[in-house]
Order: structure tokens, then C-alpha cells, then sequence
């Protein structure tokens, strides 16, 4: 592909599609933290779109150097991404059910985030071989463009959860913990 029009919509439309699983996540976490501000809004969205941008390119480079050693790692991509939303998510449920959450702490440890991240973005390098026709520059521009689309579709996500958050008190973290856990069969089950 060649650097047009065609290529800025395309890298979009790949962003918008890999985002959607970090956008129900990022709406599970403003759920869990109706308070959250701007600041830790941003640090969240960022997490994902980071890793939104670093799985197509980690996939890229997989196609340019061990695509023996990915293909078979491909397999194994939904049950880590079941395991961890799922780890995250029934931790969530059970803070939710047994009351357990204390006011004053984050909704999400930092680990936790980068776990969310991994797990919302690791379908994403699959992408990479969507995209092994690219250059190095055009494959670096995609997934910033990736980034930057996951990243507003991510504020979105707390900004709504956020508001809901608020309304639902007690039981916002028992609902973004069934999210969680739906979002990891959903991965799961669409790769079947």
C-alpha cells in the first residue's frame, strides 16, 4: 500500500475495530471508579492505546523475522486473554459481592492495568500480519493512528462508565466484573 487516503481510513478502521474490547474495559473501569479524574482518565486511555500501537507493531516485526515462532503462539492468544480479563474481572465481582472495596483506593492497581492492556490488546498482533505489506515507517504511522483512535474511544469509555458509575454505586464493581469476564469468552469463543 502506498501512503494516501485510503491508508489514514484504513489504519482507523483497524483502530476502531481493536479498540472496542479496551472501550468495554475502559467502561468497566469508570464503573469500578465514578470519582476517577482527568489525570488517571488519561493514564488509563493511554495504557490501552499504548498497547494498541505496540501489538500490531510487535506483530509486524513477527512477520519480518519468526513467523515459525508466532504461528505457533496464535493459538494460545484467547485462552491468555480469557485468563487475565477473567482474573481481573472475578477479582472485581468478589470485591463487589463481599463489600470489600475500600473507598479511598484506585480501581485498578497499575498491574492491573497493564494486564487489562495486554489482554484487551494481544489480538491485536495479528494485525501485524494484515499489515506485512507496510514499510517500517507506514507500519509505525498505522499503529500510531491505532493509538490515537483507541485512545479517544478509551476516554469515551471511562467518561460513560464513569457517569454510570456514579449512579450505580455499590454495585458498579460487580457489574464491570461480569464485563470483564463477558469480554474474556467473548475473545475466547470468537476464536473457536
Amino acid at each position: 500500500m502506498t501512503w494516501s487516503l485510503r491508508f489514514v481510513i484504513n489504519s482507523m478502521l483497524l483502530g476502531v475495530g481493536l479498540a472496542m474490547d479496551a472501550f468495554s474495559v475502559s467502561l468497566a473501569n469508570g464503573l469500578h471508579e465514578p470519582q476517577m479524574g482527568r489525570r488517571r482518565m488519561g493514564a488509563i486511555a493511554g495504557v490501552f492505546a499504548g498497547f494498541q500501537a505496540l501489538m500490531p507493531l510487535l506483530g509486524w516485526i513477527c512477520v519480518h523475522t519468526v513467523v515459525q515462532l508466532f504461528a505457533g503462539f496464535e493459538a494460545f492468544i484467547p485462552w491468555i486473554a480469557l485468563i487475565l480479563l477473567a482474573y481481573i474481572g472475578g477479582k472485581m465481582l468478589l470485591e463487589g459481592i463481599t463489600n470489600k472495596e475500600e473507598e479511598e483506593t484506585e480501581a485498578v492497581s497499575k498491574e492491573g492495568l497493564i494486564l487489562q492492556g495486554i489482554a484487551t490488546s494481544i489480538d491485536a498482533l495479528s494485525v501485524g500480519f494484515t499489515i506485512a505489506s507496510y514499510g517500517p515507517v507506514m507500519a509505525l504511522v498505522c499503529a500510531l493512528i491505532i493509538a490515537a483512535v483507541t485512545f479517544v474511544i478509551c476516554w469515551a469509555g471511562l467518561v460513560i462508565g464513569r457517569t454510570f458509575g456514579t449512579r450505580l454505586a455499590g454495585k458498579a464493581s460487580i457489574l464491570g466484573g461480569a464485563i470483564l469476564i463477558f469480554i474474556g469468552l467473548e475473545i475466547f469463543v470468537s476464536s473457536l
